[in-house]
């Protein structure tokens, strides 16, 4: 692998650093009336460093020492070689940055608010805690570790939760290996502040409830890690990280009306995931979500509910949620397990953030790790 320089970082910059830009609306006079076209969507890009549409992957049966593909989670954590897994994770975050040194991988993917210093600096990881599926120990306090070992964040300050969802996860999953001040913080007041949330829902004219701490802008670093699992057809057939933000945002309006879906692809393209923009251009001027990790260790053609189906011993990680989420269920779910993803809800996931198949890189292909 290349060792990534300044001079590509700041390409990169220049290349992706086009930002969500809102273009005003085009008027043509149709049959004597003044119509407004409706303009698709532009290029949503949050990180400056790292090729917003890159998604890298990894399956490595070594990951496990036993083949128990339907099974609890407990059981399921028995099995996992931890030390393994967080080689293999080391390897993906080079792989994402294109550069042969760990170190120098994390410090390019995560990036230091301004005005602050690393120790001030405060971390949510969301967790999907719903149902029997959930991330294993090894994951989670891998990046854990990282943020502490490689950048001084302190482990006070990094906050696990999932506000729908969480109420029993200190006690139903206590991850282990967490560093010792990690905060496993259930629902963390659930998701109870009202809040923007921009079109397609309801065209861009309604609130609905998120987490305080990403309302009011005490979190600084979102990181997104989920699971794998299938799920309604009106969501692609599964779920991954775009759909683990319904324990960021209330779910309520993804299980009533006629926008369900629009839901889903709306709370994505909201400052509170995606970072803080520029109120007239709509440009991340700093992003918040700045990694998406799916553990894909156990994995279902079904879901949500219900244990996982089977055991890929895969993971995957980028940056642009949509991108990770589209690439997953249409190269891995789809075409490694055979668990075909209902394509007019996976295309939107492009087309809602501005992009289309032929955007991306290595010919559409994700990018395997060895």
């Amino acid at each position: 692998m290349k060792k990534i320089s300044r001079r590509r970082f700041m390409k990169n910059s220049m290349v992706m650093g086009t930002g969500m830009i809102a273009l005003p609306p085009l008027l043509s006079c149709e049959t004597g009336a003044i119509q407004q076209e409706i303009q698709p969507p532009s290029k949503i890009v949050t990180h400056p460093n790292i090729d917003n549409l890159r998604v890298v992957s990894l399956a490595d049966p070594s990951m496990t020492v036993d083949q128990i593909p339907a099974s609890p989670w407990a059981d399921q954590e028995k099995v996992v070689a931890k030390d393994r897994v967080w080689e293999n994770i080391d390897k993906l975050a080079c792989g994402l940055v294109e550069t042969g040194d760990p170190g120098e991988a994390w410090r390019a993917i995560f990036l230091k608010p301004p005005r602050k210093s690393w120790s001030d600096t405060i971390v949510a990881i969301k967790t999907n805690h719903i149902a029997q599926q959930h991330t294993r120990s090894a994951v989670i306090s891998k990046i854990c570790h990282t943020l502490i070992d490689i950048l001084d964040i302190k482990a006070g300050n990094i906050h696990i939760y999932d506000a729908c969802h969480g109420a029993s996860l200190s006690r139903d999953t206590p991850f282990e290996g967490l560093p010792e001040g990690c905060r496993i913080e259930n629902t963390w007041g659930g998701s109870t502040v009202p809040t923007p949330v921009p079109a397609p829902w309801r065209n861009g004219t309604e609130k609905s409830e998120c987490l305080k701490h990403l309302v009011n802008g005490s979190v600084d670093i979102l990181i997104n890690i989920s699971v794998c699992k299938g799920h309604s057809s009106q969501f692609g057939g599964f779920t991954m990280t775009m759909k683990n933000h319904f324990g960021t945002f209330s779910p309520r309006p993804s299980h009533s009306g006629d926008s369900k879906e629009d839901y889903l692809y709306a709370i994505n393209r909201t400052p509170e995931i995606l970072g803080e923009m520029d109120k007239k251009t709509g440009k991340v001027l700093f992003p918040r979500q700045q990694l998406c990790l799916v553990d894909a260790l156990w994995a279902s053609k079904q879901g949500p509910t219900g244990n996982p189906s089977a055991q890929p011993n895969f993971l995957a990680m980028g940056v642009l949620s949509p991108i990770v989420d589209y690439q997953l269920a249409t190269k891995f779910r789809g075409a490694k397990m055979g668990w075909k993803p209902e394509m007019t809800g996976a295309t939107r996931m492009l087309t809602e953030f501005g992009y289309q198949e032929k955007d991306l890189p290595n010919g559409g292909e994700l990018t395997e790790i060895s």
